[in-house]
């Protein structure tokens, strides 16, 4: 398997992808979420949000958080229509997304032009609680098709994953646990290309790899994308593959 990694902004980079040339967008972008009031949603780095203050790690922010809901709704709905034209027939979207934003993802998912066919809970054992209420454990995937799921695979994935965020080796602020990573990635079809416009580290790369799936990212963070870089390089040379990328 190969894989390409384009250094830059999604959008950008999107609108130059050639016509049904994947098979596959699974994605998390930054979701431009928390925060009570409009100033705490836009003016402070994703590491303000998602870290909390006496966290023993120091691992980088990254760019993309600055939206309020509406502006995140219409640069996603763009996003995901780019995305739409590269994608061949019955290929599928999967977007990440926390509570707050999934009634928004499947508003953009759909007027980009894909069915929208469900949205899947991932359940965080090791989360954060909430004091006096319930404790917020779960993140959404909004998936999509674009026309219908291909006829004839004998193909079951589950509706549900319970999976903490990676700890040990850990190195961005929102990685995704791999091995739930590897089991998104099925919906392509084998051999076929997984697209991700925020490669962030490469957990969504490393899985398509490991599946027997190519890879196309893409991270606008310079240095999240040489972490990327390593792990997907890292990844070939564990099974003496030839490396195809990345794209400089």
């Amino acid at each position: 398997m190969s894989y390409t990694l384009h250094r830059g902004d999604a959008l950008t980079v999107m609108k130059t992808l050639p016509d049904e040339s994947v098979d596959a967008v699974i994605t998390d972008p930054p979701y431009n979420s928390g925060g009570r009031t409009s100033s705490e949603r836009t003016g402070r780095t994703a590491r303000a949000k998602y870290v909390t203050s006496n966290s023993a790690h120091d691992l980088a922010t990254f760019p993309g958080e600055n939206r309020d809901q509406r502006s995140y709704r219409s640069w996603l709905t763009e996003l995901l229509t780019e995305a739409y034209r590269a994608s061949t027939e019955h290929a599928v979207a999967v977007v990440f997304s926390d509570w707050r934003q999934e009634p928004t993802t499947s508003d953009a998912l759909q007027m980009a032009g894909w069915t929208w066919s469900g949205t899947i809970p991932w359940i965080k054992p090791a989360s954060r609680p909430r004091k006096g209420g319930f404790k917020q454990s779960a993140e959404f995937i909004t998936w999509g098709v674009k026309g219908s799921l291909a006829k004839g695979r004998d193909l079951y994935l589950p509706g549900h994953f319970i999976a903490s965020q990676p700890r040990k080796g850990r190195v961005h602020i929102t990685q995704k646990p791999v091995e739930v990573m590897q089991q998104l990635v099925q919906i392509c079809r084998e051999g076929g290309t997984v697209l991700d416009p925020f490669t962030g580290s490469g957990s969504t790369g490393v899985a398509a790899l490991r599946e027997g799936r190519r890879f196309v990212g893409v991270e606008l963070s310079s240095h999240y994308a040489d972490v990327a870089e390593q792990r997907l390089r890292a990844e070939l040379t564990q099974d003496d593959v030839a490396l195809a990328g990345p794209e400089a």
